[in-house]
């Protein structure tokens, strides 16, 4: 299996077994701002923070011994440093991990 992440909608493969549901924090790289609108830094994080994700999913996966996950849902909250002027974003993802099933 080459595939490890399935986002919301995309299933697993049917001959896998359902092992449990977990969870994992990710954040992405903290940027500079400038005064700006709050979409385009979104805008710039997200994609970071989702490439975070994905490489903490898959090293979870591996570390329990999985085959596979697929994410349920995320929660996405604003890390802002106005002393520093960085912002972050700062994600939750709940997802359940699948294993291959036991040879019978």
């Amino acid at each position: 299996m080459t595939k490890i992440i399935y986002w919301r909608r995309e299933l697993p493969p049917l001959s896998e077994q359902m092992e449990g549901e977990h969870e994992i924090d990710a954040t992405s790289p903290a940027i500079q701002y400038d005064v700006g609108p709050r979409d385009t830094l979104w805008g710039r994080c997200y994609p970071l923070l989702l490439e975070a994700a994905e490489v903490r999913i898959a090293q979870e996966v591996e570390r329990l011994g999985g085959s596979c996950a697929h994410i349920l849902d995320e929660t996405v909250t604003v890390k802002l440093d106005d002393a520093a002027a960085t912002f972050a974003l700062r994600g939750v993802f709940r997802f359940i991990m699948y294993v291959h099933p036991a040879a019978t």
